[in-house]
Parts: structure tokens; C-alpha cells; sequence
């Protein structure tokens, strides 16, 4: 009876601090959103060398792994970002993806092809999370719940949950995790929780903040003989 009265104490105490935990994560939030505010207002470009990870658990567990180097740049509206893959699953294999003014393209060098998806256009808030993107911009297509701070590869990040507000990716994108440095104002790391078994974890490392960058970070080397396609 002793244990079950102090049980009762226990959880009741716990009800009354849940207000006070919420003003505390609201205000945290409003102090990450804001540091966001200010790393956009200064940011230019960025490169980091990345691993994507996309896994599957249903039906059939999978997992695949792409490493490479990334580089974005943004001046006012008008914001790029290269992805540049070399390597998938522990082989050799080269792989760019361009993303500038609402238009992603993809080269695969094997097939000597550049894929044009300008269906994507919608999701463009994606590719700027934590990498460009203010947290006034963030918080108009992102509900962002802030789940505090965890030690990331030595880094003391704030942890952000972010659920779209469009119903309409939402739908195929229910969730994203982001783990934010507040130094840099960058993302370390990604999760996005695609539904229906479907994951992609980005995490990047040697991140490079206002650099110059290469002069083919957005380019892709095509040649006479590429072929192209619109989906």
C-alpha cells in the first residue's frame, strides 16, 4: 500500500511538471530557431563529405549505403545543392544529383544519363534542412517539436522533430529527425521516416561553412553522347 500511495505521489508530481517541461522545450525551440535565423542571414555556402543510408525493413530488409561530397550555396531565394556520390554499397560508382531552382537532375555516369525530375520541385524544403534554411522558413512548412540535446560525434547538438505541414508530404514523408550543431547552425545528421517501412539516414562529417567551393559543384560533366529523360 506504501509503495502504491508513493507511486501515486510520484506520477502526480510528474502531471504538474509537464507544463513547466513544455515552457522549457518551447523556449529552447524558439532559442535554436532563432540562432538558425541568424547562421541563414550569414550563410553562402557549405560542403561536407556524407553517407546516405537508405534502409528498408518491410518486406524484405535492406540497406543501402551511398558516400560522397556535398556542397550547397544560396543567394537570397535562389539556392543550389550538388550532391556528388562515388562510392555505393563499398564499390566505386558515380552517381550527381543537381538541385537549383526547383529542378532536380540526376546523372548516372554508367548509363552516360541525366534524369530531369521536375515532379520534386514540392519538396525543396527537404534538401535545406539545416543547411541554408532559416528557422522562420523552417517553422512555415515544419510543425518542430524539440526533443533537447544529445552528444553527437563529440558535438553537443539540439535534437529537432519535424513533421510537415503540407498533408501532402506528409503523406510520404510522416517524419524527419535532425540533429542541429548550434556553432555552425548546420545539420549533422538526418533521419527521414518515409512510412511503410522506408528510412533514409544522412550524416555528414568534415562540414566546411562560407568556403569557396569547386567550380563544378553544380556542373554535371555530360558529353554528346548523354542521353536525357523527363520524369
Amino acid at each position: 500500500m506504501h509503495s502504491r500511495r508513493k507511486f501515486v505521489f510520484i506520477a502526480a508530481i510528474a502531471i504538474l511538471l509537464l507544463p513547466v517541461r513544455a515552457a522549457f522545450a518551447a523556449d529552447d525551440l524558439q532559442k535554436v530557431l532563432h540562432r538558425l535565423d541568424v547562421a541563414a542571414a550569414n550563410f553562402q555556402t557549405t560542403s561536407a563529405e556524407f553517407e546516405f543510408d537508405s534502409i528498408q525493413t518491410d518486406p524484405i530488409p535492406d540497406k543501402d549505403v551511398q558516400k560522397g561530397t556535398v556542397y550547397y550555396d544560396r543567394r537570397g531565394k535562389d539556392y543550389r545543392m550538388g550532391i556528388h556520390i562515388n562510392e555505393v554499397n563499398g564499390k566505386p560508382v558515380a552517381k550527381d544529383v543537381i538541385v537549383a531552382k526547383g529542378v532536380v537532375r540526376l546523372y548516372e555516369h554508367a548509363i552516360n544519363q541525366v534524369t530531369t525530375l521536375t515532379k520534386l520541385s514540392q519538396y525543396q524544403s527537404w534538401f535545406m534542412l539545416g543547411f541554408g534554411a532559416s528557422g522562420k522558413e523552417l517553422a512555415e512548412k515544419w510543425e518542430i517539436q524539440y526533443l533537447g540535446v544529445e552528444m553527437l560525434n563529440g558535438v553537443k547538438t539540439d535534437k529537432l522533430e519535424l513533421t510537415p505541414r503540407d498533408p501532402a508530404i506528409r503523406k510520404n514523408l510522416p517524419k524527419v529527425t535532425i540533429w542541429i550543431d548550434p556553432e555552425l547552425g548546420v545539420s549533422l545528421k538526418q533521419v527521414f521516416d518515409e512510412g511503410q517501412g522506408q528510412s533514409r539516414i544522412c550524416t555528414y562529417f568534415n562540414i566546411r561553412v562560407n568556403q569557396t567551393l569547386p567550380s563544378n559543384a553544380f556542373i554535371l560533366k555530360t558529353d554528346h553522347e548523354t542521353h536525357y529523360v523527363n520524369r
